[in-house]
């Protein structure tokens, strides 16, 4: 008997190191993005063999059950929202301060053609799973799990953890878990490019050119209703001096205009040195979603925009004084009512999202309106003794869990 044993150990050990062994380019990218997000490769892939370890067996485990509840709670819930009071979405969507947050950005705008993201983490590049240490695959899907943790839980990514998850390990950077969001919200890839943008906004294949050019991703994918789409995805820096000199904005302007996302977004657009983003993004959306990390009401000009306040208004969590809008706070006292939570209040019952739609030149504002700005007054003055964040209280295979 256990020469038996050790007979089917060898044999398990000789298919993966065939595996191991195989050109990388045998791999398509919708294999690896499958494999990565715990979904089974096509049959013919070589990366089959490799589901048969232990470690990608409970890593398929545990993401079917992570996202299942993460559909039932909230994604299925924003998709009825946005279906309920989205009109007529453009197709090009922005999602600037999105880190890796596809699953938002296709929830809200699941009809968008074109998704451009923007944040400061690296795209990294597509994993080569078939020339990967042997023992080293269960250390790098479990720093999968770690990164996603608090977007799963939460609905956001928290900056100072992705800096050290995102560089982590045999996988590392953003695409991959830009791949693993695409494949568990049904798309399908069809093709993974690295880009950089030149000064003048212009697109470039490969990952060359100058040292603080935007470096990206391009990433074309097909979902269920079919018809091809396009990701971009750039590291950037979206602060005042950078945003003018890049190249990034004048790229999003020859898409535009388009749909906005704003969420968790560290207040930055409340700061003086975002004023150039702020400015783009007011210019050429459509809509804003946002929370109230996003664009302050006052800086809106309301006589172009008419506002729809979903949920509660409860300020910013204490990591943030100073942010608490009187403005806001008004307009939310005639908000309509949520069922799923966003930003950094996450759970339902605190969470608020703004919905602000360009109006036509036909269209005048609605009352709502009038407890917004037309841009030319002072921010509000913060408002004292906020609510503190709650607690955390422990933690689970690594995410942090807050009563």
């Amino acid at each position: 008997m256990f020469n038996t044993m050790k007979m089917a150990a060898l044999a398990a050990s000789l298919i993966l190191a065939g595996a191991v062994g195989a050109r990388a380019a045998d791999a398509t990218a919708d294999d690896t993005a499958r494999f990565l997000a715990g979904m089974l490769p096509s049959a013919d892939s070589p990366l089959m063999p490799l589901t048969k370890d232990p470690a990608w067996q409970h890593h398929a485990k545990f993401l079917d059950g992570a996202f299942a509840q993460l559909e039932a709670r909230q994604l299925s819930r924003v998709r009825a929202w946005a279906d309920t009071n989205l009109a007529a979405p453009k197709p090009t969507m922005f999602y600037m301060f999105s880190g890796p947050d596809f699953l938002y950005a296709d929830a809200f705008y699941s009809k968008a053609s074109t998704y451009v993201m923007a944040a400061l983490e690296p795209p990294g590049g597509m994993p080569d799973l078939l020339r990967m240490p042997r023992g080293s695959m269960g250390a790098a899907l479990y720093n999968i799990e770690h990164s996603i943790g608090t977007i799963l839980n939460f609905s956001f990514f928290i900056t100072k953890h992705m800096k050290v998850d995102l560089h982590n390990g045999q996988i590392s950077g953003t695409l991959p878990i830009l791949l693993v969001f695409m494949e568990r919200s049904g798309k399908s890839i069809r093709e993974v490019t690295p880009v950089t943008l030149d000064e003048g906004g212009g697109l470039h294949s490969g990952d060359a050119g100058r040292a603080n050019a935007p470096r990206g991703v391009r990433v074309t994918f097909t979902g269920k209703e079919g018809g091809e789409k396009t990701l971009y995805y750039f590291s950037t820096d979206l602060s005042n001096s950078g945003a003018r000199s890049s190249g990034f904005l004048k790229f999003c302007e020859g898409l535009g205009p388009g749909n906005s996302l704003i969420k968790s977004a560290s207040y930055l657009l409340h700061s003086g040195n975002f004023t150039t983003v702020r400015d783009f993004l007011l210019a050429n959306s459509a809509t804003i979603i946002q929370d109230d990390s996003g664009i302050p009401l006052h800086y809106y000009n309301a006589k172009k925009w008419r506002f729809f306040p979903f949920g509660r208004y409860a300020g910013p969590i204490s990591e943030f004084p100073g942010r608490y809008q009187e403005s806001y706070a008004e307009l939310f006292r005639r908000a309509q009512p949520m069922d799923f939570g966003i930003g950094y209040r996450w759970r339902s019952h605190e969470s608020n999202l703004l919905l602000s739609v360009r109006l036509g030149p036909d269209e005048a504002p609605s009352a709502e309106a009038t407890t917004a700005s037309t841009g030319d007054e002072p921010p509000p003055k913060p408002k004292p003794k906020r609510p503190k964040p709650p607690a955390p209280i422990g933690q689970n295979r690594g995410f942090f869990w807050f009563r």
